[in-house]
């Protein structure tokens, strides 16, 4: 069958926000009320929260949650104080987050688009980028990277989390039985799949995976604009034979470095300015 990703994954996600996943619970109302204290935390990966010093006080601040759909990221930020807008592709997933908003009066507005096509939202409209582990549904992460460096501030914050290549690498049924067996190489498509395991491995609620390089989910980031200052390994839970042996997830802090910096860091790449930017001007504050 010819799959347009997409548009397979769109309805998948439509799927799994009506059916409910273990890894896609939205905020409960305590985590909520405990937000409004401060008290909080957020996943971008499967199972360990992000460092608290990752986000800082975010009261006040302009947050895009990207890809973000579902009633995780997006609720919690907006409870703690942000002014977050909630960035999916699937009008399921973003229900959940009209719905948490509304019973529970949070600033928090919706926006159905494509995360690697952000063009109904402005030049360095926010002050951070919270991303949860999505670029694995995408065939080419980079243009995820270039548009949140787009709407960001210079200076701005990106926060994402990541599979690692690793995960693509052995066949899924027998890591299933507890066997580690190299299969594919990176980068990796289910698209690539023979058609008949193809359709037993995709399913309604089974989006599409593509395993990128860390040259397009590390060295993306640094060709969009972003200097790294944290990550954070995490694993699968459960009895994952892979988890018992390796981080399988990544979550980087990354900054949206302004002119100024880029032009220290890089003199001879000063062309690929960011919109909007003005080095003179930079230079005199």
């Amino acid at each position: 069958m010819s799959l347009d990703s997409t548009d397979f994954n769109r309805t998948a996600w439509d799927n799994i926000a009506a059916q409910g996943r273990k890894w896609f619970t939205p905020a409960s109302g305590a985590e909520i009320e405990a937000a409004r204290s401060g008290e909080f935390s957020i996943r971008l990966t499967a199972c360990k929260p992000i460092p608290a010093g990752w986000l800082g006080s975010v009261r006040g601040r302009r947050v895009l949650a990207l890809a973000a759909g579902g009633g995780h990221q997006g609720p919690l930020l907006a409870a703690a104080g942000a002014d977050v807008t909630v960035v999916d592709f699937s009008a399921g997933q973003l229900a959940i987050d009209r719905q948490l908003a509304t019973e529970h009066s949070l600033p928090l507005e919706t926006v159905l688009a494509d995360m690697a096509d952000l063009s109904s939202i402005p030049d360095a409209s926010f002050d951070m980028v919270v991303n949860p582990c999505s670029v694995n549904f995408v065939a080419d992460a980079r243009p995820v990277w270039r548009e949140a460096a787009r709407v960001l501030r210079a200076g701005g914050v990106l926060l994402t989390g990541v599979m690692l290549p690793v995960n693509f690498l052995f066949d899924a049924v027998q890591r299933d039985r507890g066997k580690l067996k190299i299969r594919f190489s990176i980068p990796y498509s289910d698209l690539q799949l023979p058609p008949e395991e193809r359709d037993r491995t995709l399913g309604p609620q089974r989006p599409i995976d593509f395993g990128h390089s860390l040259s397009d989910l590390l060295g993306g980031q640094l060709d969009a604009g972003f200097q790294l200052t944290d990550l954070m390994e995490d694993r699968w839970g459960g009895k994952d034979v892979l988890s018992e042996r390796t981080a399988t997830f990544l979550a980087t802090r990354a900054v949206k470095a302004t002119a100024e910096a880029r032009f220290e860091a890089f003199p001879g790449a000063m062309s690929n300015r960011f919109p909007g930017e003005d080095l003179d001007e930079l230079r005199s504050e």
